[in-house]
This record gives C-alpha cells, structure tokens and sequence, in this order.
C-alpha cells in the first residue's frame, strides 16, 4: 500500500507531460448527409416483421477510429489530414447515412433501442476503407464496406467499394468526395438488401 499512494497522488495531478502545443481546433467538424431520396410517408404504413431488418453498427480498423481523416502515402505508412476532423468518427456517420438510405429506398429500419427487440434480418459489417490514397500521384478517396446480412433464410456477405479522384488533397474537397462516394457505397448495400429480400 505505501508504494501505491505515490503512484496515486500522481495519477491526480493529470498528464505530466505535454509533447508539442495542442492543436488548434478546426474551423468547422465534417458530416455526412444522404443524397438520396428521403423515406416517404408511405413508408409509415404497416410492414411485415419478416420484412424489416435492424442495422448493427459497422466495426472499423484502428486507422479509422478517430475523426480524423486517414491518408495513405505509402504501402506502411498513414498520415492524417490537416485542420479536417469529422463531427463523429466515421463508421458511426457511415451507418447513420445508411439507415437514411435504406429509409429511402423503402427498407424499414428497425432501431432496437427504440423498438426493445430486433428485426428477424440484421445488418452488420466493418467500415474497412475511409481514406484518401495519394500512392502514384493521383489522389483518390476510397470507400469500402464489408456488409454481412444475416436473416431467416441465413447468411449472406458481400463487399462494397466506391472511389473518386480529387483534384486537391485539402478539407473540403475531400470530404465531399468521401460523401458521394459513401452514398454510392449506401445505394449499393440498399439495392443488395433489396434483392436479398426478394
């Protein structure tokens, strides 16, 4: 006992050491948003349970669990970008924006939290890729989505990838380019979803 008080009065005065000043906070955080078609009214009708499904959150790499922006430069090394931070980390954004988008293509979503139970099909996946790649001079975000869809008549895995060139390696440009292609990612798992519960 008498060798931990030293080590507990020590964990009370907080961090001992500061490497660097801190970084100044950016001018504004980054979303996502849902191009798509928003869910209509008719979508508050009745739907068969066996029709509905509850979408898990999407697990993600180490490089991805941050609001930071991953870039790859090389084949082991990942900076981030500077002055862009996301309002959240991304694979949350990444499975608010596909709720919205199976909303609106007409899949019901059920959200256990509120309705205390799962739907009969789940949704789940892992947020593998959420970068840009400046590798070969020709700068790109990339976008990919490993989807496991498990239900009733049993498992079904598939992979979703989107990319898109930028013309500058900076904020604003790059979170619109993440932002269309995850929409593009979205609009694919929906329409797999679909035919998966045809």
């Amino acid at each position: 006992m008498r060798h931990l008080l030293p080590l507990l009065l020590l964990a009370g005065c907080g961090p001992l050491v500061q490497v660097g000043a801190p970084a100044p906070p950016p001018a504004a955080l980054l979303t996502l948003s849902a191009t798509g078609p928003a869910a209509s009214p008719a979508g508050l009708a009745p739907v068969a349970m066996g029709e509905a499904l509850t979408l898990l959150g999407a697990s993600a790499p180490a490089s991805l669990q941050t609001t930071r922006i991953p870039v790859q430069v090389s084949e082991t090394e990942v900076q981030y970008l500077k002055a862009a931070q996301w309002a959240e980390p991304p694979a949350r954004l990444f499975v608010r924006l596909l709720a919205d988008t199976l909303a609106g293509a007409g899949v019901a979503v059920v959200d256990r939290r509120v309705t205390g139970r799962a739907a009969p099909r789940l949704l789940g996946g892992e947020l593998a890729l959420f970068d840009v790649d400046v590798r070969g001079g020709s700068p790109r975000v990339r976008v990919r989505y490993d989807a496991t869809l498990v239900g009733p008549d049993g498992l079904r895995q598939r992979r979703f990838e989107r990319d898109a060139r930028v013309t500058a390696v900076e904020p604003g440009e790059v979170s619109r380019a993440l932002n269309a292609a995850a929409n593009l990612v979205a609009a694919d798992v929906a329409a797999w979803v679909q035919r998966a519960g045809g």
